[in-house]
């Protein structure tokens, strides 16, 4: 148990946890050993699931099981289906963040029990909820929702607190691009304006090589792999590794023997990609980052003489044209004095010391990414809070009714930037009944809206005529009601109790498999130091644990292996303590001398000495 608040990113293409200690933020590794969690997770054809790194692994073979990149659907009614269960982006993601729990008790020995967790600056409402919602079904506290390019700020700004600067964040990661410029300065990190594009990342880039690849096949071979799922997810591992070659050489060989097969014969996949072709090939993908660069520059009210770093974020900025890009718009040498992959975790790790008590002296004053209004009159969108207020904040404004002895209003709540309200984003629908009967335009309905500090909305409405208030905090229909993530979470809990008990089944069998093969090992380097009898006990206690080996009994496999373990340091402590006698079972002992070895009987200490070697 710990009051520590760990720092998440909750990434497309991997996710990453935090921590602060000794002052610093530090990166916890997984299990594996990377600091990386790939965000993947697979479920094997006898209903096994995997996470992360195994999931991965075992994607190519299993494709049609493996769900990637899930967290392009949050906020969405999108369903995952293997075999006869659907699973929502929430769930998905729950699994993610139950393996990068898991891992970190393990490696920091004690309970995570509360985190913060990251999204894209542009996340709306329901992706803030559903990031929460999957964060509660882990079996977290989600203490609070942080922005992406605000994290990253954090961790360059940690040890920079009594400078002033105005910087700007270009966060392209998997799923999502974010632009944010902030101001520094006294331990006050203020973000000015934020901006992005929902729908670009790093799957963009990989998926052009992808085609790339399909048309260069089809046009040599006529066989169109897009049919071919296992074909197309070994392309598609090609693709991203092609992509990451690529940054720092200006070609890479993408070889890929046996992809399909005609009455031929077998056909490879055989073709050689150069940063030229493949920046053609993205030219439009690299264009759509300005725009979005633009009207951050613009909301912010600075010049571009006004930024002082622009800091780069994101595994997929190391790529060159990315970076060129920055030089041609910004006029300077981006930042990447941090790790890319890394640094977003990192400020969610300062942002959870800071909740927690554990960092003094900074503020962080965010805002929300898009406007918040209400449908009115006509179908137009009425906008109360505009993008880029800053939260947590409370507007409030009056609005009447459109028909004369109206008793109910609906309160259609929007999110966006367009002045239709069919072109916006529908957070959820409300009505406030009761209202006395008047002439239209008379009765005074006064609604409020409130931003916390995760961004997430709350919306009332109140007739200052008799009182009557109705408030809701926004549940669209995309997301998860308070039953539903009850049950998920009822679930998540059951597959962490398989999953350790899966565990402590697999620990136990690689044990007594250990201890058969050094007992064997011990039967031939001793052989004739060992009376018949005690090799035939041991034989034994070999056999009966082979045959518990055969059987899903844990019990009975722990037994037989301590019997093994004990019979085993038995006959070893008798082989070994009678070679001083002269006499081991029976005969005489042989003529090799042992250099430096006293052949008496060794004394307390000298059995000390050995023990600690």
């Amino acid at each position: 148990m710990s009051n520590k608040i760990v720092g998440i990113d909750l990434g497309t293409t991997n996710s990453l946890l935090s921590i602060v200690e000794g002052g610093e933020p530090t990166v916890i590794p997984s299990a594996e050993g990377d600091y990386l969690f790939p965000s993947v997770v697979g479920f094997s054809k006898t209903g096994e699931r995997l996470v992360g790194a195994v999931a991965k692994r075992q994607a190519i073979s299993n494709p049609e099981r493996t769900v990637i990149s899930i967290k392009r659907f949050m906020g969405t009614d999108h369903k995952v289906r293997i075999d006869d269960k659907e699973y929502t982006p929430q769930e998905i993601s729950a699994m993610v963040l139950q393996k990068i729990k898991a891992d970190a008790e393990a490696y920091l020995g004690f309970t995570v029990e509360k985190a913060v967790i990251t999204v894209p600056a542009y996340f709306n409402d329901s992706e803030r909820q559903a990031t929460k919602d999957a964060g509660t079904i882990a079996g977290l506290e989600v203490v609070r929702i942080i922005n992406e390019p605000t994290a990253s700020s954090m961790a360059y700004g940690f040890d920079k607190l009594d400078s002033t600067e105005n910087i700007l964040v270009w966060d392209l990661g998997g799923g999502t691009f974010d632009v944010s410029i902030l101001e520094i300065g006294g331990g006050v990190f203020e973000v000015k304006a934020t901006a992005g594009n929902m729908r670009l990342g790093g799957d963009d880039w990989d998926q052009r090589i992808m085609d790339w690849l399909v048309d260069e096949f089809k046009k040599a071979h006529g066989i169109d792999l897009r049919t071919d799922r296992v074909a197309m997810q070994r392309i598609k591992e090609a693709a991203e590794n092609a992509k990451i070659q690529l940054s720092f050489e200006t070609t890479t060989k993408i070889n890929l023997p046996f992809i399909a097969a005609d009455a031929s014969g077998p056909k490879h996949l055989d073709l050689e990609l150069s940063r030229g072709r493949f920046q053609e090939l993205t030219a439009d993908l690299i264009e759509k980052t300005a725009e979005p660069a633009m009207r951050a520059m613009e909301d912010s009210g600075l010049g571009i003489h006004d930024i002082n770093r622009v800091i780069l974020v994101g595994g997929s900025t190391r790529m060159p044209a990315v970076q060129d890009k920055v030089r041609v718009l910004f006029g300077k040498e981006p930042c990447r004095e941090i790790d890319p992959d890394k640094v977003v975790a990192m400020g969610a790790g300062i942002q959870g010391a800071i909740l927690a008590g554990e960092v003094k002296d900074i503020v962080l004053l965010d805002v929300t990414s898009l406007s918040l209004g209400i449908e009115t009159v006509g179908g137009v969108f009425t906008k109360l809070i505009e993008r880029n207020t800053q939260i947590p904040c409370s507007k409030s404004r009056i609005f009447t009714t459109a028909a004369d002895g109206q008793t109910v209003v609906e309160v259609h709540v929007l999110q966006g930037e367009r002045e239709l309200a069919s072109h916006n984003k529908s957070l959820g629908r409300f009505e406030l009944r009761n209202i006395p009967p008047a002439p239209r335009g008379v009765p005074q309905i006064e609604v409020t809206f409130e931003i916390d500090a995760n961004g997430i909305v709350n919306v009332s409405a109140k007739d200052l005529a008799t009182g009557n208030r109705q408030k809701i905090t926004i549940q669209s229909p995309t997301n998860l009601s308070q039953d539903e993530i009850d049950r998920m979470v009822k679930e998540a809990a059951i597959y962490a109790e398989e999953d350790a008990k899966r565990r402590e089944e697999s620990q136990t069998r690689n044990k007594a498999n250990i201890e058969i093969d050094t007992a064997e090992r011990t039967l031939r380097e001793l052989a004739e130091r060992i009376p018949l009898e005690q090799q035939r006990k041991l034989r034994d206690c070999i056999d009966r644990l082979r045959m518990s080996l055969q059987t899903y009994d844990t019990e009975k496999i722990r037994q037989d292996t301590k019997s093994l373990t004990d019979t085993m340091f038995a006959i070893s402590t008798d082989a070994y303590l009678s070679t001083g006698t002269g006499k081991v079972a029976g005969q005489e002992k042989g003529g090799i001398e042992l250099t430096g070895v006293s052949s008496e009987e060794p004394s307390e200490e000298d059995l000390f000495g050995w023990f600690q070697k």
